[in-house]
């Protein structure tokens, strides 16, 4: 049986079992309502648009946050690969900071920058540069001196070593961080619209918290799981393979 079908039965089955336990009144509704009411609060969501721009003003954010970090990411992993000085210095405080969870740089964002939506994009950017950063000084480091020594007999050296030969070593690392910096930056994006005042999928989780609509919280809920699964495994998962395919790992 394939992969697929074993995980469509599954889900019916989790939903069937989930339906059945709301009608027979093992959990009271409030708590946990059942699928029909919560696909009930998404088809309402997306029908009047509220979902669909939350998702747009979300992903905008995402976007942003996220080609900054890796850029960042890529710029100090490179640093503290080829700098012994860097690595000591600003290596080791990176792995201070990558055990930081995202939301708690919410506070300080917010007071430096209001209540807004730089202070969210200051979380994702957050989110991901740290965990770029560390995967690119990894693959940096792990660049065989033999292909280095193998080039450096042909005369490449400097830059033109470390674009021929260091990056294409490095790529599986540059893609798996590049995988881990969107997860990451996923999660932040969602904790930091928790505080924010909308439009976004972390502020309707929120605003439909405060007023009791369980329906949509756990619909919301759905669509972040949804996407983040349908990103990872759809894109990041995809480009992961190859790269390893083409590189024999």
């Amino acid at each position: 049986m394939k992969p697929v079908i074993k995980r469509i039965i599954f889900f019916v089955i989790v939903l069937a079992l989930w339906e059945m336990g709301s009608r027979v009144g093992l959990w009271p509704e409030i708590m946990l309502p059942p699928p029909t009411k919560v696909f009930t609060s998404l088809y309402v969501g997306i029908s009047d648009l509220t979902l669909v721009y939350d998702l747009i003003a979300s992903f905008r954010r995402l976007i942003i946050g996220l080609v900054i970090s890796l850029l960042i990411g890529t710029s100090i992993g490179v640093l503290i690969a080829k700098s012994k000085t860097a690595d000591d210095t600003i290596g080791s405080t990176l792995l201070a900071f990558q055990s930081v969870p995202s939301i708690v740089w919410l506070p300080l964002a917010i007071m430096w920058f209001g209540l807004n939506e730089q202070a969210v994009i200051f979380v994702v950017i957050l989110g991901g540069t740290f965990v770029m950063a560390l995967n690119v000084r990894t693959g940096i480091k792990n660049v065989s001196p033999l292909y280095v020594k193998a080039a450096q007999t042909m005369g490449s050296k400097g830059i033109d070593l470390f674009f021929r030969v260091t990056v294409p070593a490095s790529v599986p690392y540059f893609v798996t961080g590049s995988r881990l910096a969107w997860a990451f930056s996923w999660r932040a994006l969602i904790a930091g619209e928790l505080l924010t005042t909308g439009p976004g999928l972390g502020y309707t989780l929120r605003y439909a918290g405060d007023f009791g609509d369980m329906s949509l919280v756990i619909g919301v809920m759905i669509i972040i799981g949804v996407i983040g699964a349908i990103v990872d495994q759809l894109i990041f998962q995809r480009i992961e393979k190859s790269v390893a395919r083409r590189w024999g790992l």
